[in-house]
């Protein structure tokens, strides 16, 4: 990452007046933000959370972990996305990411100490907490570097939590399984993690701007800048000079250092909330009118969903088919494995020529049957080494086809319209979670076995595949008859 971009002299000698030249703009912020993301992911004890809360150290009860303590987390998570997103921003991100360092190590003390159904629910509830401020993760960079800089800073701040997740997993497994450290020890490493993360998140510089309430901007300045905000889906992030040019992007020697002057720029830079809310809602209305929008959209927020569930509920079957309090289990490692073949798949679908606009629905339908497949063997082969197989078999498919979607999303959207789709998306996906939790999962609906609740995750694939079959015959058919009739109309004209 060289300095800021040429034909901007004015900008490069106010940074290079502050010392250091433009690297230390970024290079600063972004280290010590990768390494907060690095510890934070460093969890040995999360791919063994399920046999630890069956264990002695908390000898909780199969339907209470499964039934009433595991939903707790998709609710706080659904409930406190909105308020988080909002509160990020209004707070210029630094204070939610030391909100998230917090909420993850009150989550760990409590897992270390905590005892009764109540308290492991409270836990929950914190790790929510956790869960739904990543976005201040993911978005902190964008306040503090050029837009340049975006794709690059992004592709370092995803590979620091890939990287550390998969360190955490595999040194778990060793250490229990060659070592034969026990799961509270994993717990405590966990913890002394997390908190070295919290500890370095203080050192983060203090943003100047934020997207909504620190920063005015032109509604197309402001579109542009939406461009950026989801980092978590695989984005190609693109340079754009208006969002270069906006105020809020001008160097902080610029600003008068005068109270009056100062006080000036706060009320030009006062942004008009229920006009911006406006806007995403008519930007809203006319992304979702587009049947291409619409259709891989629909499959982000379903997919998402099932994947949520099998992922949070996983260990919980692997428990059942195997007690892991009577042999040695490779949760840590399968949790690794899975994560770097995904990472390969998106690699290499990255490189895959075809005509998505043709056969993507009927793509999805296929490899949605395959994960369907693959969470029915998981469900009914009651074989450890067989449910392993079929759970990174899942993933590496999902992975691969949200990449394929995120790309196609991305292709169809125009620039300022980016991070609107994605969060609603994801808003979508949470909601329906939320619903087949409740009605399937929680003690208070159904309250069904972790077998049967795999079953229905199966069921619920197979029909995400049949509908888009239908849906992807039916635009093939409709293809070809335009093509059809463009050759048959072709020799008339002539």
């Amino acid at each position: 990452m060289a300095g800021p971009r040429g034909g901007r002299p004015a900008r490069r000698s106010a940074r290079a007046a502050g010392g250091g030249g433009g690297a230390c703009c970024w290079a600063l912020p972004t280290g010590l933000l990768c390494a907060y993301g690095f510890f934070c992911s460093v969890r040995p004890s999360e791919p063994f959370l399920t046999r630890y809360l069956l264990g002695p150290h908390k000898n909780l009860s199969e339907t209470q972990v499964f039934n009433e303590i595991y939903p707790v987390w998709t609710y706080s998570y659904l409930a406190l996305l909105f308020p988080v997103f909002l509160a990020t921003d209004y707070l210029r991100y630094k204070p939610v990411v030391l909100l998230q360092g917090l909420s993850l190590i009150v989550t760990w003390f409590m897992l270390l100490y905590a005892q009764g159904l109540r308290a492991v629910q409270f836990l929950e509830f914190f790790y929510g907490m956790g869960t739904a401020t990543d976005i201040a993760y993911y978005s902190y960079i964008y306040s503090v570097v050029d837009v340049n800089l975006y794709q690059k800073v992004t592709s370092y701040c995803r590979s620091a939590t890939l990287v550390g997740y998969t360190v955490g997993s595999v040194s778990g497994q060793v250490l229990v399984s060659v070592a034969g450290w026990s799961l509270f020890s994993l717990n405590v490493i966990s913890l002394t993690s997390i908190s070295i993360a919290f500890g370095t998140a203080w050192f983060l510089p203090m943003p100047q701007k934020s997207l909504f309430f620190h920063h005015h901007v032109s509604s197309q300045q402001l579109s542009c800048e939406m461009k950026v905000m989801d980092c978590k889906n695989g984005s190609a992030v693109q340079d754009h000079p208006d969002v270069q040019s906006a105020p809020g992007w001008e160097d902080e020697t610029k600003v008068p250092l005068n109270g009056e002057g100062h006080s000036a720029e706060k009320q030009e830079q006062k942004v008009d909330i229920v006009k911006v809310l406006k806007d995403l809602w008519r930007d809203f209305l006319q992304c979702y009118s587009s049947r291409t929008m619409l259709c891989w959209s629909v499959w982000w927020a379903l997919s998402t969903c099932g994947y949520f569930q099998v992922i949070n509920y996983a260990q919980g079957l692997w428990e059942m088919v195997l007690p892991s309090q009577s042999t040695e289990i490779y949760n840590g490692a399968v949790e690794a494995a899975s994560t770097l073949l995904g990472a390969v798949a998106v690699v290499v679908v990255g490189h895959i020529k075809t005509s998505w606009a043709m056969w993507g629905e009927v793509a999805l339908a296929l490899f949605s049957f395959l994960i369907a497949a693959a969470v029915y063997v998981m469900d009914t082969v009651h074989n450890i080494w067989v449910c392993y197989g079929s759970y990174v078999v899942f993933r590496i498919i999902y992975m691969m086809l949200i990449t394929i979607a995120t790309f196609q999303i991305a292709t169809n959207l125009s620039v300022e319209r980016y991070a609107l789709v994605f969060g609603v998306n994801t808003f979508i996906a949470l909601a329906l979670q939320t619903v087949l939790t409740l009605i399937v999962v929680d003690a208070s609906g159904l309250g069904l076995d972790i077998f049967t609740q795999f079953m229905i995750y199966a069921s619920y694939f197979a029909v995400i595949s049949l509908v888009f079959l239908v849906s992807g015959i039916c635009s093939i058919v409709r293809a070809y008859r335009r093509q059809e009739q463009m050759q048959s109309r072709s020799p008339e004209s002539q």
